[in-house]
């Protein structure tokens, strides 16, 4: 089924990209494996953290970023019951295999200083958390109790509450598979949909440019540092 398989990176900003990437490789372990100008973004930074060959813990820098006024309740949620603006990034919770190296995380983090509340246990998982640089909201965990059971863990009353009916779970627990064509025609642009934020007009024309062309415009693929 056409599905993701996992999470390649997430991207967090920074204020001060070195302070970030210190804290990400020498408290939490993250070896740094890249460092260039971002892609296309005059004056922005770029890093990647290794979580494993496959997935990647993100820094952004961009110019003026340490002028935006961090607000709790609306930018940042600070802790993981802690409301933040819709769409925001609310916390990331990193995982490891198993208990014994979720208390190696632990162990690790505080050894730098850095305090860890945890572990708590929410049945499927268990759970450290901490702070990271500005203000950011982290977690550690590991799988507990084999695979999450959706009989158990899709709660009928939380269901009504969230508005979904039955028949609106049924199918979300069981997507159906894409049948369509591929490769996929550009949709026409729909107010409706979700969009990026681009001016509306070089948008539409973004959205109308053969997907080739796009590619070949706005495509990096060489390292910056020769071989």
């Amino acid at each position: 089924m056409t599905q993701p398989n996992g999470i390649h990176h997430v991207a967090f900003m920074a204020a001060d990209i070195k302070k970030h990437i210190a804290f990400f490789s020498e408290v939490v372990g993250c070896p740094l494996v890249a460092l260039f100008d971002m892609h296309g973004v005059p004056g922005g930074l770029h890093a990647f953290l290794r979580l494993n060959e496959a997935s990647y813990f993100s820094i952004v820098q961009l110019p003026d970023v340490d002028k935006i006024p961090i607000q709790l309740g609306v930018t940042h949620a600070g802790r993981g019951e802690k409301p933040c603006a819709a769409g925001a990034l609310q916390h990331i919770a990193f995982g490891v295999a198993n208990e014994e190296e979720l208390i190696a995380m632990r162990d690790r983090i505080r050894g730098n200083g850095v305090n860890v509340i945890g572990p708590l246990d929410h049945g499927f998982c268990k759970s450290i958390y901490f702070a990271g640089p500005d203000s950011m909201t982290l977690e550690v965990a590991t799988p507990v109790r084999g695979s999450i059971n959706p009989d158990r863990w899709i709660d009928p009353a939380v269901l009504a509450r969230a508005g979904i009916s039955s028949e609106e779970a049924a199918r979300y627990r069981t997507p159906a598979p894409y049948t369509g064509p591929s490769p996929a025609p550009q949709p026409a642009y729909d107010p409706t949909k979700p969009h990026m934020p681009y001016p509306l007009e070089q948008y539409k024309q973004m959205l109308a440019t053969p997907d080739e062309i796009i590619t070949k415009l706005a495509s990096y693929s060489e390292p910056p540092v020769s071989a």
